[in-house]
């Protein structure tokens, strides 16, 4: 999970940084887990919190350059992956996390890829590169 979630999404970016231009956004996705992991989140939580720092870091090391660099982190998405990761236990916690939530339920993932193609657009141009929960 490290090797995936923080090893290929820093080298990723480290790999693409030299390659962007005034204008250029990169949006990386974090999770609220990187706060609160919740039950059987500590792994994942960590990780995602692992690329906080760092990014925060590469705000600064691109300022200038036109680049901006943001981190979405998104709550709980309904995911295959989510509901694999619950197994029997799905629907239960899924509950559980829509009662928990401001608005009533969990995310869907083309929430986030509209999210992320607004934090990679010009309109965004002025949201601060980073924005962290």
């Amino acid at each position: 999970m490290f090797s995936t979630n923080v090893k290929g999404v820093t080298f990723t970016v480290q790999g693409a940084l030299p390659l962007t231009g005034k204008g250029s956004s990169i949006v990386i996705i974090g999770s609220t887990a990187s706060i609160d992991p919740g039950p059987g989140l500590s792994v994942y939580g960590a990780t995602k919190a692992a690329l906080r720092t760092p990014f925060r870091s590469s705000t600064l090391d691109v300022k200038g350059s036109g680049v901006r660099i943001n981190l979405l982190s998104p709550g709980p998405v309904d995911t295959e992956s989510l509901r694999n990761m619950l197994a029997e236990h799905v629907e239960e916690v899924i509950k559980s996390l829509r009662e928990k939530s401001t608005i009533g339920r969990i995310g869907q993932a083309y929430e986030i890829g509209a999210a992320v193609a607004f934090l990679a657009s010009d309109a965004a141009s002025y949201v601060k590169s980073l924005k962290l929960i």
